[in-house]
């Protein structure tokens, strides 16, 4: 009877509830609330201040004093594994902790030259992006300007100039000379008038 009872009482809870939820309570999670920040396994690093010391790196070892430093310290360490006291030696001949350095450097410096080179190909994408806009600017202002002058061309043709007044009149004056409206003038008077 104990156990009827019991699952009774269950049945009951369950009716209570709304529909779809369960038993056991469930964490809402809000939307309209930011995530709390995880915890992170990795180091927090600053990735504008490890870029430009790639590119630091970078141009060093990409000129002639890396390479003469580079060849200094070689000779060095083969001279020294060779012709030191045995008991100094830290190097025996197959140069193996030397092939194991130089592999090392060269593991860390092509990544970090790629790296230089990734950031150098960001900012040549900027630089051409503002070259681009700036070049269709230009067209456009260039375009702008030459519809100007066509229309102030074409204003122009309409406009009278002087050189057209003065042949206009010059043909109304042969005109009227043609019709003997007005009688030429005496020299010797425009002459005076001149005067």
């Amino acid at each position: 009877m104990g156990s009827e009872h019991g699952s009774g009482e269950r049945a009951e809870a369950k009716e209570r509830l709304p529909s779809g939820a369960s038993a056991a309570p469930r964490h809402r999670v809000r939307l309209d609330l930011p995530r709390r920040p995880r915890r992170a396994l990795l180091p927090d690093y600053d990735p504008e201040a490890f870029g430009r010391f790639s590119e630091r790196i970078a141009r060093f070892l990409g000129t002639g004093r890396f390479i003469v430093w580079m060849t200094v310290i070689v000779m060095l360490w083969v001279v020294w594994n060779v012709s030191a006291p045995k008991h100094l030696r830290f190097d025996e001949y197959p140069f193996i902790f030397l092939t194991l350095m130089l592999s090392l450097q060269a593991s860390y410096a092509a990544p970090l030259i790629l790296l230089a080179q990734n950031r150098q190909d960001d900012r040549d994408r900027v630089t051409h992006e503002q070259d681009r806009k700036q070049n269709e600017r230009s067209i456009a202002d260039t375009e702008y300007l030459t519809r100007e002058i066509a229309a102030l061309r074409m204003g122009l043709g309409e406009v009278a100039t002087r050189d057209w007044i003065r042949s206009e009149f010059q043909d109304l004056i042969k005109d009227l000379d043609e019709r003997r409206l007005f009688p030429p003038a005496p020299e010797h008077e425009s002459d005076e008038g001149d005067r």
